[in-house]
């Protein structure tokens, strides 16, 4: 039978996941775009990464995707998301 306490770690660490990829989607942003953006307008859903900014600011980053998915993959590995829209 599988204790509470496991099942705990077990979400812990998803969060914890999630936690570091915002993390490093913020600091990849600010460092090829300049933008800051708060942890609580990123949505991570599907291996997609959701952004609540402006539109002007969503343009910036298509136009640099592929420099941001190569930072991204620098820092993050197999765990990178696969778009941002």
């Amino acid at each position: 039978m599988i204790e509470i306490k496991d099942l705990l770690i077990r979400f812990n660490d998803i969060l914890l996941s999630e936690e570091v990829k915002k993390n490093s989607i913020i600091n990849t942003l600010y460092q090829i775009i300049g933008i800051q953006i708060k942890p609580e307008d990123i949505k991570i859903k599907n291996n997609t990464v959701y952004l609540n900014i402006k539109p002007i600011y969503k343009n910036e980053i298509l136009l640099k995707k592929d420099k941001i998915f190569l930072k991204l993959k620098e820092s993050l590995g197999k765990k990178t998301p696969n778009n941002i829209v």
